[in-house]
């Protein structure tokens, strides 16, 4: 998994700058839809190779005797 940076918010001007608030807006978005896209990619990856690994366990467990 790639290594994450921390990149500060920048400090607000005392006047509003819509140029700067659009870039800001935009970042934060970028960043949301990143963290979403992960845990989503995460949250598959989990599923999908917990169950077919609990699957082929059961499967070479079944004429185990205990």
């Amino acid at each position: 998994m790639a290594e994450k940076t921390v990149v500060p918010l920048p400090i607000a001007s005392a006047i509003y700058d819509i140029v700067n608030e659009s870039l800001t807006r935009r970042q934060l978005e970028q960043a949301l839809q990143d963290i979403q896209s992960e845990m989503g990619l995460l949250k598959k990856m989990q599923q999908s190779v917990t169950s077919k690994s609990v699957r082929r366990h059961q499967f070479l467990l079944m004429g185990a005797k205990q």
